[in-house]
């Protein structure tokens, strides 16, 4: 979705932006040009090969633009542009989930089509639960609710049943167990239509792992924060719960007075923080479905800060 990304950022020279999910940089190298001269661009990416990979492709690129890759997950958004001394940023972007290279990375775990260990953290390095940890030792309560919200699986009750029955015999360690497992817990009947039956129960553990959802709303607030007046904030997301946090939080900042209706003058003094431009999100062209089938599930919202 490049050419809505570019409209909705309308960047100029001299601007500064950041890009809170940079993976390979494809988003990045396509706007950079934009910046120039004189603007400044901020990459964070909690992959740090995503960030090597990114940071040789905008040395190659645009040697002269000044680009700034920081390690770090973007919730922690105001200590990672703490550490720029930037006074603010005139757009955001976050193309959520995670990017074709990762996915296509057999050890990290992130795809149901392939055989690897169950990893699936963004960051291989950061000490926290990896999916195996969280399949082998969740209680079963628990790993429903995961499954059901973070997936929004159907089945949810019975695949967790099944999994805490088959590890009392061995623990589950690889994607291609539980993907084979997934199947046998889901009826037939269910498994002859919506692709692959592991999809969702992947997705809830990737979640689950990487606190996607809480990640998403401390970073979207923060980003809020350091937008510049008449600043702008783009966000991708893939799957309805990310859009739902994405949708809420833009009405909520664009929000004026909210006295009760029969108040006869204003007395909270609330004032819109965004103007919320996309009331309902864009999607990906047919074209480009077909490039990339990847791109089907993308919805993509903006918004603009208000101006002082």
């Amino acid at each position: 979705m490049l050419a809505q990304v570019a409209e909705a950022l309308a960047l100029q020279a001299g601007e500064i932006a950041c890009d809170c999910t940079l993976g390979g940089a494809g988003h990045t190298l396509a706007l950079a040009a934009d910046l120039t001269p004189g603007g400044m661009l901020i990459g964070i990416d909690r992959d740090p090969l995503a960030l090597k990979v990114a940071s040789e492709r905008m040395a190659s690129g645009f040697p002269d633009l000044r680009f700034v890759a920081l390690h770090g997950n973007f919730s922690d958004l105001d200590d990672l542009l703490l550490e720029v001394c930037t006074p603010g940023v005139d757009a955001f972007l976050f193309d959520l989930g995670v990017s074709s290279p990762q996915l296509d990375l057999p050890e990290r775990g992130f795809s149901y089509a392939r055989s690897a260990p169950l990893d699936m953290r963004l960051d291989p390095g950061e000490p926290t639960l990896n999916a195996a940890e969280i399949i082998n030792t969740t209680n079963e309560a628990d790993l429903t609710w995961i499954l059901r919200f973070y997936g929004e699986e159907r089945w949810a009750a019975r695949i967790a049943h099944h999994i805490v029955e088959v590890r009392q015999r061995r623990p589950l360690a690889t994607t291609d167990e539980l993907v084979e497992l997934i199947r046998e817990a889901i009826p037939a009947g269910a498994r002859r239509t919506g692709g692959n039956p592991a999809k969702r129960s992947f997705q809830a553990l990737r979640i689950a792992v990487n606190g996607e959802l809480d990640a998403l709303r401390t970073g979207l607030e923060a980003a809020i924060r350091w937008l510049n007046p008449a600043g702008r904030i783009v966000v991708i997301s893939y799957h309805s719960l990310e859009d739902r946090i994405v949708k809420e939080l833009f009405a909520r900042m664009a929000q004026g007075c909210i006295c009760p209706p029969e108040a006869p003058v204003c007395t909270c003094g609330h004032t819109p923080i965004l103007t919320s431009v996309s009331r309902r999100p864009l999607t990906p062209a047919s074209e480009e479905i077909e490039v990339n089938p990847r791109a089907a599930s993308a919805k993509l919202r903006w918004a603009i800060k208000e101006a002082e």
